[in-house]
């Protein structure tokens, strides 16, 4: 089946104070059926000044569960949503830097 992959991720500062919201979508994906509870292993996700990116260094990969399947029956063609457990990255904690 076809999904669209995406994550709620929180940013906060030091003192747990919310910067911002953001969803954070990690593209379209072929695989087989899915349910919630599932485990997906993608990159981990990090900081590049307030932008949620991959962090693709080595050994930086991660487990997220699956914690809701929508599918969106308006539009056309219809498209299947699969939401990640949220996530919450600390500025300053999280930064991954530049990457060359």
């Amino acid at each position: 089946m076809h999904y669209q992959f995406c994550q709620q991720v929180k940013i906060v500062d030091m003192d747990d104070e919310i910067i911002s919201e953001v969803l954070f979508e990690h593209g379209e994906f072929e695989t087989a059926a899915l349910s919630i509870g599932s485990s997906v292993l993608i990159h981990q996700l990090g900081l590049r000044e307030f932008s949620v990116v991959y962090d693709r260094r080595e050994g930086k990969i991660a487990r997220y569960k699956v914690a809701d399947i929508e599918i969106d029956l308006i539009t056309q063609p219809v498209v299947t949503r699969v939401y990640l457990e949220p996530v919450k990255l600390i500025v300053g904690q999280h930064d991954i830097g530049e990457m060359a």
